[in-house]
């Protein structure tokens, strides 16, 4: 993990929107009866548990090597973040399509629709405080590439599931917003259930996209290209010739003896 990215800040950062705005979706999809604020709240409360097991694996993956673990713990991040992508796909996207279904069958009526505006609008602006801080941890680290080159060949599995969340987040949260408007416009609460399961196609999408980048990791994906290897020990000997020039051979070689 690089130490230029603070990813436990990103995750708390997450962490306590996501909460805020659980509990919100909570009262408001209790009082309105809305399938697609239901929906959202349960997206939220999974996200909510999602950072917490981010936040274990990050901690076991600093355990020491062992006799048993000679190549040490670093991997458990990885395993947590595939945990992190099936939560979101089952708790949070398939219950949201059955919500949805269930809903579109037995339609109801919207009761105080515009509490659940209100509280979809202050999910969307928390929200955005947590994808800026996010972003601002991923552009100390992904340098001049492009933000989808980033996410297909970073090694920081809790940055691409931190950052899929707060997009899944803040699109589920829009096609909320719209799905409610629409009901209260036409007074159809068709528009509620179609919403509800449009925020579930949304969380399936992303969580299969972090399953299969967590996939690679997992199993044992490279920590560099070959080009990259061969970069970064030019700008090592570069470097200590710069600071030693009065070397006249050098060579860089594997070590395991520590």
């Amino acid at each position: 993990m690089s130490a230029r990215a603070d990813s436990v800040r990103s995750i708390l950062y997450a962490l306590g929107a996501n909460l805020a705005i659980a509990a919100a979706k909570t009262v408001a999809a209790i009082a309105t009866g809305s399938s697609a604020m239901l929906a959202e709240a349960i997206h939220s409360f999974a996200d909510s548990g999602n950072q917490g097991l981010l936040l274990w694996g990050m901690k076991q993956a600093k355990r020491p090597p062992s006799p048993d673990y000679p190549l040490g713990w670093g991997k458990a991040v990885f395993f947590w973040s595939f945990v992190v992508a099936l939560v979101l796909f089952s708790l949070g996207g398939v219950f949201s399509l059955y919500e949805g279904w269930h809903k579109l069958q037995q339609p109801e009526a919207l009761s105080y629709p515009w509490a659940a505006v209100g509280v979809l609008a202050f999910g969307l602006v928390a929200e955005t405080v947590s994808l800026r801080a996010c972003l601002t941890e991923v552009n100390k680290v992904r340098g001049g590439k492009t933000l989808w080159r980033w996410f297909r060949e970073t090694r920081q599995s809790e940055l691409v599931v931190i950052l899929g969340e707060d997009l899944a987040a803040l699109l589920g949260l829009a096609l909320a917003l719209c799905a409610v408007l629409v009901t209260i416009l036409s007074g159809d609460p068709a528009w509620d259930a179609l919403g509800s399961m449009a925020i579930g196609v949304v969380l399936v999408v992303v969580a299969i996209g972090i399953a299969v980048e967590i996939k690679g990791l997992l199993i044992g994906q490279s920590a560099a290209t070959a080009a990259e290897l061969v970069a970064a020990i030019n700008r090592t000997e570069a470097a200590v010739r710069a600071e030693f020039p009065e070397i006249q051979w050098l060579f860089f070689e594997p070590d395991v003896a520590d």
